[in-house]
């Protein structure tokens, strides 16, 4: 985990924030992740190649899918949040 992506002073930080704050940075990094795979794939000739590609950017959605199920299980408002919005049918807001 990168130090300087804090806010405060790690020592004044709960273990939870520190937890919370990795798992947070780790997703951001596959949602990133995602979003470079999915361009690479757009943009690649090869079949072959495009479609290794596409695999690898499935598995980076299931990275990101496993952190947010972290986040859901261990931050309370986040799985509130998530019980109020996934799955529903109507508008989003």
């Amino acid at each position: 985990m990168s130090s300087e992506d804090l806010h405060a002073p790690r020592e004044r930080l709960t273990d939870q924030t520190i937890a919370t704050h990795q798992a947070i940075v780790s997703l951001m990094e596959e949602l990133q992740a995602i979003d470079w795979y999915r361009q690479r794939a757009d943009d690649c000739d090869d079949a072959q190649l495009k479609a290794v590609i596409v695999h690898n950017m499935n598995d980076e959605m299931e990275h990101a899918a496993m952190l947010v199920e972290w986040l859901r299980r261990n931050v309370a408002e986040f799985a509130t949040q998530l019980d109020k919005f996934l799955g529903g049918e109507g508008p989003i807001a």
